[in-house]
C-alpha cells in the first residue's frame, strides 16, 4: 500500500471523490513554487502532481509549456525538483506526491539512481507520458519494484483492443485524458466522458481520475462525479503565470477542491 492507495481508500470510506492538483516545480522560481506546493493540502488537495520541467513537453499545451520554460530559466532541474519534494515531505508525511513528466531527464540521471533518490525524497508515483507499455522494462517495472506507483494515461482513442495493454502494470490510479488533444486545449463534457470512464472501470479495480481541460469548480464537480476524482493543472498554472499572490492562488484551488468534493 502506498500513500496513493491509502488516500483513495480513505476517500472511498468517506464517500468522497479525489481532487488532484498539478503544479510545475520551480515555476516561476523555487521559493514561490515550494510555498504553493506546501499550501495545497490545506486548500483541500488530496494528491499533488508535481510537474518536472522539460524542454520538449509533447503532451502539454501552451500554459504548461511556458511554465516549464519559466522554471528552467529560473534554474530548475530534476535534482532541485526532488529537493522541493524533500522539503515538502519534511512537513507533510501523508499527502501523496506524483512526479509527472518525460523520460529523458530520468534516463540521463540513470533509472536506478533516480528511483532511489525519488523514493528518498518522498515521491509516491510517476506519470511519464512518453513511455508506452511496450517499454515497461525501462522504468515502470523497476519503479513498482522500488515501491512507486506507475500511473498510466488512457485517452478517448484507447480502444477496447488497446485498453488491456494500457492497464497492465498500471497502479495507483488510471489518469483518463478527457479530450483528444493537449493539456488545457478544450473543455470536456461529462455526458461524453462518463461512458468512457465506465468502460475503463469495467476492466480494472483501480480508481479512475479525469484530467485535461477542467478549469472551474463547476467543471471539477461534474468531472469528479463521473469518476473517482479529477485533476486540475492548467487553470492553476495560469493563476501562477499572472503573478498572483500564492494565498490568492490557494483560495482558487480551494474553490476547485470544494467543487470536486461536492460531487
Amino acid at each position: 500500500m502506498t500513500r496513493i492507495d491509502d488516500t483513495f481508500a480513505a476517500l472511498r470510506s468517506e464517500g468522497r471523490r479525489a481532487f488532484v492538483a498539478y503544479v510545475m516545480a520551480g515555476d516561476p522560481d523555487y521559493a514561490r513554487s515550494l510555498q504553493l506546493v506546501k499550501g495545497l493540502p490545506g486548500a483541500g488537495v488530496d494528491i499533488i502532481e508535481l510537474g518536472l520541467p522539460f524542454t520538449d513537453p509533447m503532451a502539454d499545451g501552451g500554459t504548461i509549456q511556458l511554465a516549464g520554460q519559466r522554471a528552467l530559466e529560473a534554474g530548475m532541474t530534476l535534482q532541485k525538483t526532488l529537493q522541493l519534494a524533500r522539503e515538502f515531505r519534511a512537513e507533510d508525511s501523508t499527502t501523496p506526491l506524483v512526479l509527472m513528466g518525460y523520460y529523458n531527464p530520468i534516463y540521463s540521471r540513470g533509472v536506478d539512481k533516480f528511483l532511489h533518490d525519488a523514493k528518498q525524497a518522498g515521491i509516491d508515483g510517476l506519470i511519464i507520458v512518453d513511455l508506452p507499455p511496450e517499454e515497461d522494462h525501462e522504468l515502470c517495472l523497476p519503479a513498482q519494484e522500488a515501491g512507486l506507483n506507475f500511473i498510466r494515461l488512457a485517452t478517448p482513442t484507447t480502444d477496447d483492443a488497446r485498453l488491456p495493454t494500457v492497464l497492465t502494470n498500471t497502479s495507483g490510479f488510471v489518469y483518463y485524458v478527457s479530450i483528444t488533444g493537449i493539456t488545457g486545449s478544450a473543455a470536456p463534457k461529462a455526458p461524453e466522458v462518463a461512458p468512457e470512464v465506465a468502460r475503463i472501470k469495467a476492466r480494472t479495480d483501480l480508481p479512475v481520475v479525469i484530467g485535461f481541460g477542467i478549469r472551474t469548480p463547476e467543471a471539477a464537480r461534474e468531472m469528479a462525479a463521473a469518476a473517482d476524482g479529477c485533476v486540475v493543472g492548467s487553470a492553476i498554472v495560469s493563476e501562477m503565470a499572472e503573478g498572483k499572490p500564492v494565498e490568492e492562488i490557494l483560495a482558487f484551488v480551494s474553490r476547485l477542491a470544494e467543487g470536486a468534493h461536492g460531487a
